[in-house]
């Protein structure tokens, strides 16, 4: 039977790539949709195909032909609607940032594992190929000992000066309370800051962060950057940025017998140019664009996640990891100080 997916919420991002990705995906299907408005609702199942529309999220997760929830609601709210959907038996991806509390992510972790469902985040660039083989090759020494490294994921307009406008369902992206305190950061950071982990299979013990917020005049920032360590003592560092019209979103990983640089591999769509040059290693490999393909792979892995009952590319603990992350760059930029994050064990 295909997977029957329920999505949570019908903001841009579910509406021009999760629903499309599941229509895409194999052995998938979208059967059911939220939205507090049921106009919106209806519109949304309509336009993708969905069996059914719901104004109560008790009403959706009663129908028992969804198998999996989709949270795609805001972030502040992303805990709450998981546990429902988990304590309806049914399994959990939620769009990152997977919390804004440590609190609701432990709970999340918790919860999800108490009521024996799966538990993904939705981290995509770990399903790029480039990714992977980079991932891969790391881990298999082709670099030597890693000390250095960079990524950076930043987006704009040309010629505004100011950052791309909110429009509909997005404006609570401005809200601090909804977002969770940080904007780039929570927006594209984020993604970054978990291919680095994933990049190099550590979790990151330091932090020191700058950025044009974090002050009780300007809560949201625009631009930050910050300075990592690794457990290993490899060095990052992380940009991103909504005034970044030109950035090249590239990530590179330095290491003493070598070298490994993405090129425009940190955005939606699956594409760019990922090059190794080591001692042992030497290639490169193209990615034409595809709109859609991280996140058909993300969804994909998922499901076989739950047919061979194994955790998904980018599990609950690495939501959790990345919330700390987030929460200690929101303190070291306000406090001005470089932040140490503990271990939590869940």
């Amino acid at each position: 039977m295909p997977l029957g997916w329920a999505i949570i919420s019908t903001g841009n991002h579910p509406d021009l790539k999760i629903a499309p990705a599941i229509a895409a995906a194999d052995d998938q299907e979208l059967v059911a949709v939220y939205s507090r408005d049921r106009g919106r609702a209806q519109a949304f199942a309509e336009k993708h195909g969905a069996a059914s529309a719901y104004d109560s999220l008790d009403d959706l997760l009663k129908d028992s032909r969804v198998d999996a929830a989709f949270i795609a609601s805001p972030n502040a709210l992303h805990s709450r609607h998981a546990l429902q959907a988990a304590a309806a038996g049914k399994h959990v991806l939620s769009e990152k940032p997977m919390t804004t509390t440590l609190e609701d992510a432990v709970a999340m972790v918790r919860g999800c594992r108490d009521y024996g469902v799966k538990l993904g985040t939705g981290y995509h660039l770990r399903t790029h190929p480039g990714h992977i083989m980079a991932q891969r090759l790391i881990a298999e020494g082709a670099l030597g000992h890693v000390a250095m490294a960079q990524a950076q994921w930043g987006f704009g307009v040309r010629g505004t000066g100011g950052p791309p406008p909110r429009t509909g369902l997005r404006q609570w992206w401005d809200d601090p309370e909804l977002i969770g305190g940080a904007s780039t950061m929570m927006g594209t950071g984020v993604h970054a800051v978990d291919l680095l982990r994933f990049l190099l299979g550590e979790e990151i013990t330091h932090i020191a962060a700058l950025t044009d917020g974090q002050t009780s005049q300007r809560p949201l920032e625009q631009v930050a950057a910050m300075t990592l360590r690794f457990e290993s003592g490899t060095v990052a560092t992380m940009c991103c940025g909504r005034l970044l019209p030109d950035s090249r979103n590239d990530f590179a990983i330095y290491g003493s017998d070598g070298r490994i640089t993405g090129r425009a591999t940190l955005w939606e769509a699956r594409q760019g140019r990922v090059e190794i040059v080591s001692e042992t290693v030497n290639q490169t490999e193209v990615y034409p664009n595809q709109y859609l393909g991280n996140f058909i792979a993300e969804l994909e892995d998922f499901h076989q996640a739950i047919q061979v009952d194994r955790e998904p590319v980018a599990t609950g603990m690495d939501g959790l990891r990345v919330v700390q992350v987030t929460l200690a760059m929101i303190q070291s930029a306000r406090e001005g100080r470089t932040v140490k994050i503990e271990p939590v064990e869940v």
